[in-house]
């Protein structure tokens, strides 16, 4: 018997004592959301409802301005998982992540939440005024029994109004094996943010603890022409702009990121973690290279790339957030960008469609006196942690396909194998 069979039997039968102990920790996985009447952690089943009201002048009423909003819920998961490289051979790849499970009975949770990462966590957004409540329940690591690690949900660069929802390990709650908290955020500040683990960052977002996070503005619903006696009207933006200058037709969220395959295989065989020669080779686009940046909707489960002996649900999707760009010519495509990278800068480029920058680290990129500091370029660049709001203007644009990709050419890669890593393609079809 091979070292790799008798390293998964082990595993398998310490992650069936921690799936076995699930009925004890069962008691302590509770999500939390206003009109939730079944206890799956939402409030948009029949019967249901997700208003809700306060009275936030004393008058004993509900029906004063600001009083009445709209409650969105969500329970994700943090546990670790596993998702495909694009290599020609797709290649899986150990990670720790975030999982969607709302929706999910919370005594389904332990059950459901074995190897549900996702990679890049699932995008969280939301509308300004509505008041959210996120669950985080930690389901383990079911291929590393041997860590109890854990996590925090981290938004980042988002004014959080007290310290104890910032998820920074120092001053807030970290949530163990078994548990969950509810973070709660009165959402008021419209961008493009992003969000992480914050327990151990340098491990756990190397390993994968990243998603995109954005929030709408209230503007949205208002038509606006822009510019002014153009004929071009919209009625979604980046911002409050108050004159239409960040409206939009087409919105893609798009997260910088890229993964040390060494780092990934060390923490997946119980070795030592090479921090100090972190080197990523697989950059990535929403957590996939080229060409499987061009594919719409969610990859092919990574279950028939994997050992039989783990425990993975067959079937389940953990790379759902794809960067398919398509618009029609006319049509103005507002990129969400961000960069998680915990190693790397990376310069983003388009050949033929120019870039305008109207936000800057969830901003919109205006002076002080309000003068608009937009600006058009072929490049942007963005450190760990940066966000820009970027539109493609199609209107001076022949139908047909573009390219976004790193001007870090050696990036253009998956793993040892050229040609791929982070790109995709831009689709401008012709207007009618």
């Amino acid at each position: 018997m091979n070292k790799n069979t008798v390293s998964l039997m082990v595993r398998a039968v310490i992650a069936g004592a921690i799936l076995s102990c699930a009925g004890l920790a069962n008691a302590t996985v509770y999500s939390q959301c206003p009109g939730d009447l079944n206890g799956d952690g939402d409030n948009t089943d029949i019967g249901e409802s997700s208003i809700v009201t306060h009275d936030l002048n004393g008058d004993g009423d509900t029906l004063d301005p600001g009083e009445v909003n709209t409650a969105k819920c969500m329970h994700l998961t943090g546990g670790d998982g596993y998702i495909q490289m694009a290599d020609d051979t797709p290649r899986p790849l150990y990670m720790f992540g975030f999982g969607d499970l709302t929706g999910t009975p919370d005594d389904q949770i332990m059950l459901e939440g074995v190897l549900s990462a996702e990679f890049p966590a699932p995008n969280i957004e939301l509308q300004q005024g509505e008041e959210f409540y996120l669950t985080l329940s930690n389901t383990g690591m079911v291929m590393r029994p041997d860590l109890f690690d854990p996590h925090t949900v981290h938004f980042h660069g988002y004014p959080n109004a007290s310290s104890i929802f910032d998820g920074l390990p120092d001053t807030a709650v970290s949530i163990n094996m078994g548990a969950s908290i509810t973070y709660y955020y009165n959402i008021q500040d419209p961008g493009t943010y992003m969000y992480h683990c914050h327990v151990e960052a340098t491990e756990h977002m190397q390993m994968g603890m990243l998603g995109n996070l954005y929030i709408h503005p209230a503007q949205n619903g208002t038509t606006f022409e822009y510019p002014l006696t153009s004929g071009r009207t919209f009625d979604r933006f980046v911002y409050n702009d108050g004159d239409g200058s960040t409206g939009y037709d087409v919105e893609v969220p798009i997260q910088l990121g890229s993964f040390d395959s060494a780092f990934h295989d060390a923490s997946e065989s119980v070795q030592p973690l090479p921090f100090a020669e972190m080197a990523d080779n697989y950059p990535m686009l929403n957590g996939r290279g080229y060409p499987d940046t061009v594919i719409a909707g969610a990859l092919p489960s990574v279950d028939t790339h994997l050992d039989p002996g783990i425990p993975f649900k067959q079937g389940r999707q953990t790379q759902p957030v794809d960067t398919h760009i398509e618009a029609t010519q006319g049509e103005k495509i507002l990129l969400r960008i961000s960069n998680l990278n915990v190693t790397r800068f990376y310069s983003i480029n388009t050949l033929g469609i120019p870039m305008e920058v109207v936000g800057v680290g969830a901003k919109q990129h205006v002076g002080p006196s309000g003068k608009k500091l937009y600006y058009k370029t072929q490049s942007v660049t963005l450190g760990g942690g940066e966000a820009l709001d970027v539109m493609l203007d199609t209107a001076d644009v022949a139908a047909g396909k573009y390219y976004l990709y790193t001007g870090n050419l050696n990036y253009l890669s998956n793993g040892d194998e050229d040609f791929g890593g982070m790109m995709t393609e831009i689709i401008v079809n012709p207007a009618i």
